[in-house]
């Protein structure tokens, strides 16, 4: 029997991974917003179910300019599932709206109208009564390839985006959350993420998003080879070089993040549709899965006394680009409930 221990933090399922690296006309089309929400209210293990889910704000699951009318009836869709609304994505690269943080005044403003209607949408969420918690995630909307063709004046640039996205969003009694992934410029590694968020130096306001798929890429210095914290050829048997590189990734970031997604991630790449290639999302128990999910992300969610930060309300898994056949298979959503509710057990409080 899995028990609950603890009320905090409450477990999230994302609804994107029904639109990211999804395409009409191929074996993985996209999966609409209300079977995501049957997937997950339906999930169980011993009793247990998810508390909400996070959005992306674009259609056809939300649009970005959804009135207060489809709001509501958004709300209504989430409630009477028993669930709520926790983060939520903004649309800010340009196949969606958007535009590149380190890009022209015109991209770097489509960027941030992207940030403004997010943080408008999460606001009028919050005041539905349907979202009590949750931050508003962004990231660079930029390759990396782009990026180092002149890093230190696109990561200034970057970073001052962030600072005018941190104004909306404080605007609107809102956070954001910077996802550490290793496909945007100027975020593709550990000691570039610090420095931005730094740069930007809003702790307030902008926090990071930390995915324990990707992060891992983070040590292994996949898109920085520079800045890995493994070493080449390193034996995954080695438990105690991957903590000592675990530890030192995690307490670099963990100061700044406020928004975490459980995943298992086995050390390679992938990407689907229209998305690059970034850490690939496996299945708790995916044999070749390289993180023992519920030690590692104790590294994430307790502070350097060995007590829960509490930083983080919410716990969210992120399933970006599984085969739709997996996606549709109940037992996968309680499989990940499962590897879930041991992180809350382990690291959570009441």
């Amino acid at each position: 029997m899995t028990t609950t221990k603890h009320a905090f933090p409450k477990l999230h399922n994302a609804t994107w991974p029904g639109l990211v690296g999804k395409e009409e006309g191929t074996d993985h089309p996209p999966i609409g917003l209300d079977r995501m929400l049957d997937l997950t209210a339906a999930a169980r293990v011993d009793g247990q179910k998810f508390d909400g889910v996070d959005l992306f704000l674009f259609a056809p699951h939300t649009s970005i300019d959804a009135s207060d009318a489809e709001l509501r009836e958004l709300a209504d869709k989430v409630t009477k599932r028993g669930l709520v609304i926790g983060s939520l994505v903004a649309p800010v690269w340009p196949p969606t709206g958007g535009g590149s943080a380190m890009g022209t005044p015109a991209q770097r403003a489509a960027f941030l109208t992207q940030v403004k209607k997010a943080c408008g949408i999460a606001e009028r969420l919050r005041r539905m009564g349907v979202r009590p918690y949750g931050l508003v995630r962004i990231d660079s909307a930029c390759g990396v390839t782009d990026w180092l063709k002149d890093p230190e004046n696109n990561q200034k640039t970057i970073a001052a985006t962030f600072k005018e996205a941190a104004d909306i969003a404080a605007a609107h009694g809102e956070r954001l959350a910077a996802e550490g992934e290793i496909c945007w410029g100027g975020m593709h590694s550990w000691r570039r993420m610090v420095q931005l968020l730094e740069m930007v130096g809003r702790p307030d306001v902008l926090g990071f998003q930390a995915d324990m798929a990707h992060t891992l890429h983070y040590a292994l210095g996949t898109n920085a080879p520079e800045d890995a914290l493994l070493p080449a050829g390193f034996d995954w048997k080695d438990q105690a070089v991957l903590d000592a590189a675990y530890t030192k990734l995690t307490a670099a970031l963990r100061p700044w993040t406020r928004d975490f997604h459980v995943a298992q991630n086995d050390a390679t790449v992938f990407g689907s549709g229209s998305h690059d290639k970034t850490g690939r999302h496996c299945l708790p128990k995916d044999r070749n899965g390289k993180l023992d999910i519920a030690r590692h992300a104790g590294y994430w969610l307790r502070g350097n006394d060995g007590k829960p930060t509490r930083a983080v309300q919410h716990l969210c898994w992120d399933g970006c680009m599984f085969p739709n056949r997996t996606m549709e298979d109940p037992q996968t959503w309680n499989e990940i409930l499962g590897a879930m509710i041991a992180v809350r057990n382990a690291h959570g409080w009441s």
